[in-house]
């Protein structure tokens, strides 16, 4: 397992909303600031058409215990989105798969401590099956979901799921009905 990065040290890579980079910045700061920068948001999904949640670690610094997808993150320098993806899900969930980049879109939602993410979210899915092997680290708990119960339990229950997956599922959610995918 790497070791962790200190969230000082740990760059994000600042983009403009063409997604070309003009910059890195530390993390903590970017999020202070809301200034743009580039993310990805990782989905899987099994056999039986069910979604990967995963309920965030109790100690992180925003969005604690709350539900959000699968694994999400910020891409290194010199990195490609699939590779991050990858290294994220193994780092998150201990285990990779191959992932799809479907869409991006840019998105700011506030975090529950006055911080601001301000993302060019590249979104990706992949599919696998077994449970996972999840580093307590970063994951509290984790559960299969079908899609339309995701979306239901959204509206029901808001407060129980991170401010950005909100946004991105709604967003998911169209991507996978109007193509046919995973359902």
């Amino acid at each position: 397992m790497e070791k962790s990065i200190d969230l000082e040290e740990e760059k994000v890579i600042l983009v403009n909303e063409s997604d070309e980079e003009i910059g890195t910045m530390a993390k903590m700061e970017a999020h202070e600031k809301a200034l743009l920068h580039r993310a990805f948001s990782v989905f899987v999904m099994n056999d039986k058409g069910e979604t990967m949640l995963q309920q965030r670690a109790a100690h992180k610094y925003h969005s604690p215990l709350l539900w959000t997808n699968t694994c999400c993150s910020h891409q290194r320098v010199g990195e490609t989105n699939v590779e991050a993806g990858k290294r994220r899900l193994q780092e998150e969930m201990g285990f990779v798969t191959d992932l799809k980049e479907l869409f991006s879109f840019v998105y700011k939602a506030p975090f529950d401590n006055g911080l601001t993410e301000h993302e060019l979210d590249h979104v990706m899915m992949g599919y696998y099956s077994k449970a996972p092997s999840v580093n307590s680290d970063e994951v509290a708990d984790w559960k299969w979901m079908r899609p339309e119960a995701i979306k239901n339990d959204i509206v029901e229950n808001a407060d129980n799921y991170t401010a950005w997956f909100k946004i991105i599922f709604e967003r998911f959610y169209g991507y996978i009905h109007q193509n046919n995918n995973a359902i």
